[in-house]
């Protein structure tokens, strides 16, 4: 049956909610059996470039000499860097600093959430290092006093990383303790269950699959809902002084 023109998906001009019923998927330079989901970038005035990458058997992702992050979602893919392999399976991630020649394949049909943002260097600050990992060797812990809400860091909290992608998961009924205005904009992918997300002056119902950006200082709020936990995964620009060019 037509939607009828119907769908939970809203833009506004301090975020925006993507969900799979409006996916359009596009061919990135590079890319070979394999296409992009473009959910933010800087068409849309966001600061960062996020997409989920579906491969078919063999698949490769295109190449970039901006930052990038990669995180299986379903799948497998193997990452290759400096004659090195490495197989990422679902959860596995990758933080690949600017300018890393590699090349991503995958072994099996897959999806993977991409991150690219522009590097912003420090003076006297060492350039950042390779990160191959998975999310089930990342330590957990509560956001606040709230064991219910766990947090795992997927990345160092290092200044020579000028972003943070973590992982958090909410039992069922557990919110976050108030609702959030920061300088920091946000990329989030729902990897599991559902709840309700505040943002801006809307309330929007969000399950597995949704995606949402939000700009600095949009009013955010999230609260999980129904049998199963809620997980996500969140990006945010970090480690950064807020007027470019006035660290030292």
């Amino acid at each position: 049956m037509h939607n009828l023109g119907l769908t939970r998906s809203s833009q506004q001009p301090n975020h925006l909610l993507l969900t799979p019923d409006t996916f359009v998927r596009t061919t990135l330079p590079g890319m070979k059996k394999c296409a992009a989901i473009v959910h933010a970038g800087p068409a849309m005035g966001a600061a960062f470039t996020q997409y989920t990458a579906e491969f078919e058997v063999s698949g490769e992702l295109g190449d970039t000499t901006a930052p990038r992050f990669i995180f299986v979602i379903e799948g497998a893919v193997n990452l290759d860097v400096n004659g090195e392999t490495s197989a990422l399976g679902e959860r596995g991630y990758a933080y690949l600093p600017p300018g890393t020649t590699h090349r991503v394949t995958a072994t099996e049909k897959s999806r993977v959430a991409v991150i690219e943002k522009s590097y912003e260097p420090l003076p006297e600050v060492p350039p950042p290092h390779l990160i191959i990992s998975h999310e089930d060797d990342i330590p957990s812990h509560p956001l606040g006093d709230d064991l219910d809400l766990q947090v795992k860091c997927l990345l160092p909290d290092e200044m020579s990383v000028d972003f943070a992608v973590n992982t958090m998961i909410y039992q069922p009924g557990t919110a976050l303790s108030m609702v959030e205005m920061h300088v920091m904009e946000h990329g989030l992918i729902m990897l599991e269950g559902g709840g309700i997300y505040r943002l801006g002056d809307s309330w929007y119902p969000v399950t597995a699959g949704d995606f949402i950006w939000m700009a600095p200082w949009c009013p955010q709020w999230f609260g999980a809902i129904g049998k199963v936990p809620a997980k996500y995964l969140i990006y945010k620009n970090w480690n950064r002084h807020p007027l470019p060019g006035a660290q030292k």
